[in-house]
């Protein structure tokens, strides 16, 4: 007697992922009429009978949900992480969660397994570089997914895209900082020519060229030794700088050690604004400005949309962008502020 096929089997015959032959044998409305034609043709072909007990005993990877992560050592993508999972969890819903540190090679193992695990939706804030082959594989897989804070597939009519309205709030903090009378403001931190960056630089571009204002760049990883490595250096600039609005609050907070290092006092010496808000930013001294992104209640939206999208078929919108605020500290106000 030969040995029986599995839906492996099928999924090979067919073309596509194991987890596309799952979604036909629970007639999901997800998959395409196509697919699914072609992928029971397979089974015919093979004789292939659907063990149902079997699956029950695999019933606990239904409602898993995948969340991809770019980078979870960031505390701003850790709180999104988190938030994003309690909402799920609250609904009854399992997450996996995986960090790709920026590896878009990772991504797309991640990716793989994820698939072959039945996840029934992804969440992503994926990695750049690459190309968009792991996106391709979703798509074949049939597999709703979510785009959040960084896109890197432009087709949002499969792959829907939120974040955060980020150009407003680096022309939020120009604004912020010319009004206290700052004239030569710097945009420190962010990878050059990386989309995000691009974004949050761009209010800021824009706000200081309006005002006849000429912008200055100092590029590079965002994290605190980058950060402290740049005031160090602009306290020696020529050209006079004082103030900046970081591409991230790391990059911030490491400009706040590094002037405490050489005696300058951000606030009264330097003006410095950072951005996403993390809660060290109000623990620390001085206590850091920052563009307020609110990200637990951005995880939370995240969520929810994608449990519309899953149990109501209420698909998010191709791009949606929420709002952010500004929030003044003593780092850009001085110490008179309470």
């Amino acid at each position: 007697m030969g040995k029986r096929p599995t839906i492996l089997d099928v999924a090979r015959h067919a073309g596509v992922s194991k987890s596309t032959v799952s979604l036909v044998l629970q007639n999901s409305p997800l998959v395409k009429e196509s697919t699914r034609k072609d992928v029971e043709k397979s089974m015919a072909d093979l004789n292939y009978v659907y063990n149902r007990s079997a699956a029950g005993l695999r019933g606990a990877s239904t409602g898993l949900i995948g969340l991809i992560i770019n980078d979870l050592r960031n505390p701003f993508f850790t709180e999104f992480a988190a938030s994003a999972q309690m909402t799920f969890a609250s609904k009854g819903y399992s997450t996996v969660i995986a960090n790709t540190d920026e590896d878009p090679d990772i991504q797309a193992q991640v990716i793989d397994s994820m698939i072959e695990h039945g996840v029934s939706a992804f969440v992503i804030s994926p990695a750049y570089g690459g190309d968009c082959r792991a996106f391709d594989r979703i798509r074949m897989a049939a597999i709703p997914t979510l785009q959040v804070l960084r896109q890197l597939d432009e087709r949002t009519d499969i792959f829907p895209f939120a974040s955060l309205d980020y150009a407003s709030g680096g022309a939020m903090a120009a604004e912020h900082l010319i009004g206290l009378g700052c004239r030569s403001i710097a945009f420190v931190g962010g990878l050059q020519d990386r989309p995000i960056t691009l974004e949050r630089m761009s209010g800021y571009d824009a706000v200081m060229r309006s005002r006849g204002f000429e912008p200055r760049s100092f590029f590079g990883r965002p994290s605190r030794a980058f950060g402290r490595e740049i005031a160090r250096r602009i306290v020696k600039d020529e050209n006079r700088i004082d103030a900046a609005v970081c591409f991230s609050d790391l990059v911030a907070l490491g400009m706040l050690s590094g002037f405490a290092e050489i005696g300058i006092e951000a606030g009264r010496d330097f003006r410095l604004v950072g951005f996403d808000d993390i809660e060290e930013c109000s623990l620390v001294y001085p206590r850091l400005s920052s563009v307020r992104c609110n990200t637990s209640q951005f995880g939370r939206n995240a969520a929810e949309a994608m449990l519309d999208w899953m149990v109501e078929g209420k698909r998010p919108p191709d791009t949606k962008r929420y709002t952010v605020e500004l929030i003044a500290r003593q780092s850009s106000l001085g110490a008179q502020e309470a």
